[in-house]
């Protein structure tokens, strides 16, 4: 299966912010949204950074409470791994698990397009798994 049908199902809607909006807001948006991670733009649309909630809790544990009041620029990760709409979940797992991240910005030509977590490749790969299993007993029964 391929990130473009997974984006299919799942819708493209992806939350960002900007690099000069504070951690704890963004800490805070996070927790409303209820995602793991945001995709950090400038004023042009150009994606740079990811924002996610390890980076939050790093900052915190190096700065203290303090670091809420930050920038998010100042503790997003910068050098943003992405996605094509014609990978696969298999070449995906692999990268995501190789640089132990969860969640990559889907890209075409420059544009983001939506954003792919671990748990969507996971449950893909369930779904998957699940019909092979049930076509290989209906194949067996059918003797």
């Amino acid at each position: 299966m391929l990130v473009s049908q997974i984006l299919k199902d799942k819708g493209d809607l992806v939350f960002t912010a900007s690099p000069q909006e504070t951690v704890g807001a963004a800490a805070a948006l996070l927790h409303t949204r209820r995602v793991g991670a945001m995709v950090v733009v400038d004023a042009d649309e150009a994606i740079v950074g990811i924002l996610s909630e390890r980076d939050i809790v790093r900052v915190i544990a190096k700065e203290g409470g303090g670091a809420l009041t930050k920038p998010i620029a100042t503790c997003m990760s910068a050098d943003v791994i992405f996605a094509q709409p014609e990978e696969s979940i298999d070449v995906l797992l692999e990268r995501m698990t190789d640089r132990r991240i969860r969640h990559l910005p889907v890209v075409r030509e420059g544009r983001l397009v939506g954003i792919i977590s671990i748990g969507d490749l996971v449950k893909y790969k369930i779904n998957e798994a699940q019909a092979e299993a049930e076509g290989l007993k209906a194949y067996i029964a059918a003797g």
